[in-house]
This record gives structure tokens, sequence and C-alpha cells, in this order.
């Protein structure tokens, strides 16, 4: 993947990267979303994947992650004041530079990245050809604490001034912390040390944990997304796919959503965690299956028709 930067539409500086195929016409663009506190180098063997499907690759750094700009003098606190940042950036990065391809876009997006591309398809939908959207941020898991407890509490923290202050049980990135076993995310060493390898090479890749402000941000625009009629605007095919170990995100608020699309798949992953795509081989095979289908790679959907 080549990278680059473009200043976003109030000036800062956003990293992107681009991947094409060798030779040839390629069948369409992937606009590859990545999740909160992850970068595009993470994604290498998943760039690999799309570009020997034939197509071109394109990715962004969210503001506030990887090597675009950073909100707070803490590079390593995840903090957004309001979710909208992120979709004024990917409307920008999509007019300015995805658009201007020429070719039809398909979304791959995971978790926090499937949340903002829901909210972008309901709003320019009918510029995007399909989505396959990944372990989607449509609500987070609060488990011990009540999902409306923590929500009322992330909007009290940010009325008290906490709004950059850490989450409890939140900090800076340590390497000496971070444990494969019990981890939530993957059941396959490689997938999950891949991350942490690239920050070995790069530390100003790394993103700790997320503020109060990040938090209620997430929970307004997870409010906005369940808004009566907001689901329903999305007209573009999707591919939902739910991770049937889920702690991260609600599998159940994925479903719930997916029955509201006009042309939505729900398929739930067997014994998958959070990353599908840093997931053991079986699991990654069952993606690339599924993907293909949707993606009209296959000759038929009978892949579907048999889940």
């Amino acid at each position: 993947m080549e990278f680059n930067y473009f200043r976003a539409g109030d000036g800062q500086l956003m990293r992107y990267g681009v991947a094409k195929i060798a030779h040839g016409n390629p069948k369409g663009c992937i606009l590859l979303l990545n999740g909160r506190s992850e970068f595009m180098e993470k994604y290498q063997a998943v760039v690999e994947k799309l570009v020997e499907r034939n197509f071109h690759v394109i990715s962004l750094d969210w503001r506030g992650q990887g090597l675009s700009v950073r909100e707070l003098e803490n590079r390593d606190k995840g903090h957004i004041k309001s979710f909208q940042c992120y979709l004024d950036d990917l409307f920008f990065f999509y007019t300015t530079v995805v658009a201007p391809l020429g070719l039809p876009v398909t979304v791959l997006a995971h978790s926090m990245g499937g949340h903002i591309a829901l909210r972008f398809l309901a709003c320019r939908g009918t510029q995007i050809k399909k989505a396959v959207l990944v372990s989607p941020m449509v609500d987070i898991v609060t488990a011990p604490i009540p999902r409306p407890l923590a929500g009322i509490l992330a909007r009290q923290m940010v009325r008290w001034g906490m709004e950059t202050c850490y989450v409890p049980g939140n900090t800076d990135y340590n390497r000496d912390a971070v444990k494969f076993s019990g981890n939530p995310l993957t059941h396959d060493p490689r997938g999950f040390w891949q991350e942490h390898l690239c920050i070995e090479k790069n530390r100003d890749l790394v993103l700790g944990g997320v503020t109060w402000g990040w938090l209620k941000a997430a929970f307004d625009s997870i409010d906005t997304l369940k808004v009566k009629g907001v689901a329903q605007q999305i007209s573009a095919p999707v591919l939902l796919l739910s991770a049937a170990q889920d702690r991260v995100v609600s599998c159940r608020a994925q479903e719930k959503l997916c029955r509201n699309l006009s042309n939505g798949i729900f398929l739930s992953v067997p014994g998958a965690r959070h990353e599908i795509l840093n997931e053991s081989e079986s699991i990654l095979s069952f993606f690339w299956q599924a993907f293909d289908a949707f993606t009209d790679l296959m000759e038929d959907a009978r892949f579907f028709m048999k889940k």
C-alpha cells in the first residue's frame, strides 16, 4: 500500500493509502474503514487478499489515530468531540480522493468503521455499490455496568469537565500489559500480535484507551443510528457479519438493525471473536467465502441460502 496525506475540510492533515492491482482493469474499489485504535498497516494481509480479487483498495487513518492528526497533546488518548467529525472527514475523503477514481465502490468496514459506514450509507448510500460490515459497532457491550447507566455516566462526566480524562480502566498504551491469553479480539496469536509488531516499528501508530468525551460521542452517534427511519434510508445491499463470541460490541443490536435494512443479510460467524479479519484460518475462510459470494465473485448466492 502506498501512503499519502490529504487535508480535511478543516485543514487538518489526514493519512490515506492506496493499493492497486498490477495489471488490467480492476473489478472496482474497496473502501476499507478500520476500527477504533487501528491503522492501515494492521490490514496488510486483508489488502493483499482484496488485490488478489482484482480490487483497488483505498483506506485512511481516522482522525485521532494512526498517523492522522491527533486530537490531544497526549497522543495515546482516544478522543473525539463528536462522531460527526469522522463523518465529515469521510465525506471529504470520498469526494476528493475516492470518487475521482471513477470505480464502483464497495465498503469493507470493521467495528467503529462499520458504525461510521452505516451513518455514511444513510446519508450518501446511493454512491456505494455494496457494503460488507464486520462486527460493526451498532452498540457497545458495557458489562458489568448496564448499558443505559453507562450512557448517563458518560454524559454526566463530560458535563463535569472530565471530557479529556480516561474512562476508568483505560490508560496509555503499555506493551508490557498486552496479553494474548483471555483477549476478546481473536483466537489467532499471529493475528493478535500483528498490530503490536507494527507499533514496535513505529510508536507513533499507537493509541491507548478512550476518554469520557470519546465514549459520550460514541453513545450519541449510536442513538442517532437508532432513530426511527435512519436505518431504513440505507438502500445499498449490506452484508453484516456478526462475531458469535463478540464481547466488545452487541450482536443483538447488529441483528436488530439488519432487520430494518431494506437490503440486508445478517450472518453470524460461528466461533469468532470481535476481530473476524484477524481470526483463525477456518474463520477467515468462512469470511472470504461470504465476501466472495456477496461481491459476485461466486456464481450465485447459494452460500447464504444454506446458512
